[in-house]
């Protein structure tokens, strides 16, 4: 099962030094790095189950959610769907969260090729990550694949690694039914900084224990905390797997799916980059004119 033994523990006397700071994040990158590098080698054999709406389920159920209504991407709208076999457990932690007086809202979802293509691309997004990197090595510009690594734990730049893309994700973020105020975890969805992995020392107390009381609810159904982004739950894939020490295959991997006949089709080559090298410097250079560099 997967541990946080070996994250790394600052000093309690500098927990704003910039120098601990950037070790933090660039330890916390590369464990998560070590971790997608398991999931590309771990054993999936797609289920092809198909889909269900978590809005439509919510509904019919009677549990109070909400949904982001932003758009992912450009002009593509967020898919808030999820594997059938996954949705009654989404369905069960949001009636537990408005039992306990809170909203579970759903950030996002089921992201195709497409969307996770340009996901990768967008620019605010890009260029955070990117800010991070340049900040991470010195104040200059890293090589191209630095930002390659960072961006494969922090938007998954290859199918088998993105557990949206295999419908078996969600991002989510949790408010009060009282006041609609936010459970506030250190940062808003979505961020990209050293206060992104979920146990982060660069955050309050009390917004560690909101990170980890949320968590709690969403793995008491399985669902499963990706340790470096605070947002990002998963169930029955192969990062589900090593996080809970699961040795047999996963059921779900990446897929497309058709919503006209909810059926889903496995990707040929699921562990090739999304973004190649290529692309990204490509990406790299057009940050760099953005921000007038």
């Amino acid at each position: 099962m997967w541990t946080f033994a070996a994250a790394w523990k600052p000093s309690m006397n500098t927990p704003n030094d910039d120098a601990a700071r950037r070790a933090y994040w660039a330890e916390q990158m590369q464990l998560g790095y070590d971790l997608a590098q398991q999931m590309i080698a771990f054993d999936v054999r797609e289920c092809g189950e198909g889909f269900a709406s978590i809005c439509d389920e919510a509904d019919e159920a009677g549990v109070e959610m909400l949904f982001s209504d932003t758009k992912i991407v450009g002009d593509l709208d967020r898919v808030f769907y999820i594997r059938k076999g996954l949705v009654g457990d989404v369905i069960a932690i949001g009636k537990a969260m408005n039992e306990r007086g809170w909203i579970l809202k759903i950030e996002d979802g089921y992201r195709s090729l497409e969307m996770q293509t340009r996901l990768g691309r967008k620019p605010d997004l890009f260029d955070a990550i990117l800010k991070k990197c340049i900040w991470e090595n010195g104040g200059e510009m890293p090589d191209v694949e630095l930002v390659f690594r960072r961006a494969l734990v922090l938007i998954a730049n290859i199918p088998k690694n993105g557990t949206h893309m295999s419908g078996s994700a969600i991002d989510i973020s949790v408010f009060r039914r009282d006041d609609g105020s936010e459970v506030w975890r250190g940062k808003p969805y979505l961020e990209m900084s050293e206060l992104t992995p979920m146990r982060s020392p660069f955050i309050s107390e009390q917004e560690l224990q909101n990170r980890l009381d949320i968590t709690a609810m969403m793995e008491a159904r399985g669902f499963m905390h990706f340790p470096y982004e605070f947002w990002h739950y998963n169930k029955g894939d192969a990062l589900g797997h090593i996080l809970t020490g699961l040795p047999a295959p996963a059921r779900y991997g990446a897929v497309h799916w058709d919503p006209t006949t909810n059926t889903v089709t496995a990707y040929d080559d699921p562990v090739s980059p999304i973004n190649p090298l290529n692309v990204l410097e490509k990406e790299i250079a057009a940050a760099m004119q953005r921000a007038g560099a």
